[in-house]
């Protein structure tokens, strides 16, 4: 399975972007390890890892602790080593975030086409809140990774340029 892994770090001078290497880990400590190596003063990283054009996984810490999780779909797990380092241990899934196992319908202004947040073939696992304090709310977050036709990296580019990182990321997609 190909995967491409892209940290986003912020200091006091904004956003910064790296390419991060997980071949070897052996862990979700060890994956975190290599994220805060990025910058170990960061206030906020964050790294995207996005695999076979299907899934996308995001890590956070802030100042270097509290590591959150959030997967686009359980089935990562069982389809490779790295989804099940990252992903296995995840037990919650987001479906109904107010705890229902309902889906929460998204408006798109157009009451005929309303669709549910959640693709019925997905199962996203994890803290799907972990952006919320960044201008993403988990809604948003379930909406861009169930969308038909958006794919990991188009998630990753929103997501960035809501952050005001995008270009950092696509210069790292373009080496």
């Amino acid at each position: 399975m190909s995967y491409f892994a892209a940290a986003v770090v912020r200091d006091d001078s904004g956003w910064t972007a790296a390419e991060v290497s997980l071949r070897g880990a052996t862990d979700i400590d060890e994956v975190a390890d290599r994220l805060r190596d990025v910058d170990q003063e960061a206030d906020v990283s964050l790294l995207f890892v996005e695999a076979d054009d299907a899934y996308l996984v995001i890590l956070r810490l802030d100042e270097g602790e509290d590591l959150r999780v959030f997967g686009s779909d359980s089935a990562y797990a069982e389809e490779s080593q790295l989804g099940a380092l990252l992903v296995g241990d995840l037990k919650t899934s987001v479906t109904g975030l107010d705890g229902d196992d309902e889906p929460r319908p998204v408006s798109t202004g157009d009451d005929e086409s309303e669709q549910p947040v959640v693709d019925p073939e997905a199962d996203p696992v994890g803290d799907a809140d972990l952006l919320a304090n960044l201008g993403i709310s988990a809604q948003k977050l379930l909406t861009l990774c169930t969308h038909e036709g958006m794919m990991p990296a188009d998630v990753t580019a929103e997501i960035c340029q809501v952050l005001g990182c995008a270009d950092e990321v696509e210069e790292l997609r373009e080496v």
